[in-house]
């Protein structure tokens, strides 16, 4: 299942590498790609939407 999250905090490479390693902690088989210019987030996981919503927030990057 792919999910697609806009996360309005996402601005830099770093934050793209602090939101990788949140979601590869949680799922480590998770394919995770970032883009800082259009604020999204998509993730490839079996996990749940609402569990990734949890892990961007529990490390500061809640999404809308």
């Amino acid at each position: 299942m792919q999910v697609v999250l806009t996360v309005p905090k996402l601005a830099c490479a770093a934050c793209v590498d602090t939101i990788t390693q949140a979601v590869r902690q949680r799922d480590p088989q998770a394919h995770v790609e970032a883009d800082p210019k259009t604020k999204q987030v998509r993730i490839t996981s079996e996990r749940a939407d609402s569990d990734w919503r949890q892990v961007l927030a529990q490390v500061g990057y809640p999404s809308a």
